[in-house]
């Protein structure tokens, strides 16, 4: 699934395209990419018809279009869901779900979705602390992410020290920290030799300090490259792939050498996944969370 990189490419996307448009029509392809709209496919086409886009924002791994309606677009990608501009005389996509055009003529807004796991929903925003910045109410719970301008450190460090788990769990829970996943995780780890497994009650500041400028690091490298496209199913809204990797250290890359000191990189089985460390980098804790 794509994590805050992908997303944040497909936000500014979003942010050149369709910003300070209004929508004229809405056509929706296949309901289970508005099965999140309470009242389905006219709900959403009633809601979103007319309204301008405001911005384009993201939480975390969720991206939200707020509307001048007081309301917010909410675009959940899944696994192979994509948002593309493209001109509206364009041959419709093979798994094409849902079409937005635009008083202003091209290029449409398409959500395109292979797998059916993604959609898009138009629903209330609650403020919060930024009075600039309400949220969809289905997102309240996400915590923001490392690049927020109000991502407390010290606070993530008490409430991580605080979970009791591995360190890894803790990364991928989106309600500590948000926009990390599996493969930003394990590549993170790598950079602040830790292994997934260390308890975070175990953890000192020094090494959580070292934790965060990974965690920044190795997602600023792969904005700057696009983002991680392991096939077609993640691409900008120019329907262009990401290229970061290219430039994986660990993940993915089983058996290879580390690029820090040449052992063979290690797989373990990790909540239905998998997590890849070097085993010489990031040995294992004697005392560890599972």
């Amino acid at each position: 699934m794509p994590e805050l990189p992908e997303v944040e490419v497909v936000r500014r996307g979003l942010d050149r395209f369709v910003v300070g448009r209004t929508v004229s029509a809405v056509a929706v392809m296949h309901p289970r990419s508005v099965r999140r709209q309470p009242a389905g496919a006219a709900e959403l086409v009633a809601r979103l018809t007319g309204c301008r886009i405001e911005a384009a924002r993201r939480r975390g791994k969720f991206l939200y279009l707020p509307l001048d309606s007081g309301e917010a677009i909410v675009a959940h990608l899944g696994m192979s869901g994509q948002l593309l501009m493209v001109p509206t005389a364009t041959e419709p996509e093979i798994h094409l779900r849902i079409r937005v055009g635009f008083v202003d003529g091209d290029p449409e807004l398409r959500f395109v979705d292979q797998r059916t796991f993604g959609g898009l929903a138009v629903e209330p925003t609650v403020p919060t602390e930024d009075p600039d910045d309400p949220v969809p109410q289905s997102i309240t719970h996400i915590a923001r992410d490392p690049f927020d301008p109000l991502f407390d450190d010290a606070e993530f460090a008490r409430r991580l020290r605080l979970r009791k788990t591995g360190i890894k769990r803790a990364l991928l829970d989106q309600g500590l920290i948000s926009g990390v996943g599996n493969i930003y995780a394990d590549e993170a780890l790598w950079r602040a030799q830790l292994h997934y497994a260390r308890p975070t009650e175990t953890l000192t500041r020094p090494a959580i300090v070292r934790l965060m400028e990974a965690v920044r690091e190795v997602m600023a490298a792969a904005l700057t490259e696009g983002g991680t496209s392991f096939d077609r199913l993640y691409v900008n809204v120019n329907g262009e792939s990401g290229y970061f990797d290219r430039s994986l250290a660990v993940y993915g890359r089983q058996d290879e050498p580390c690029p820090r000191c040449g052992s063979p990189v290690r797989r373990d089985a990790f909540m239905n996944r998998s997590s890849y460390t070097c085993p010489r980098c990031q040995p294992r804790p004697r005392r560890a969370h599972w």
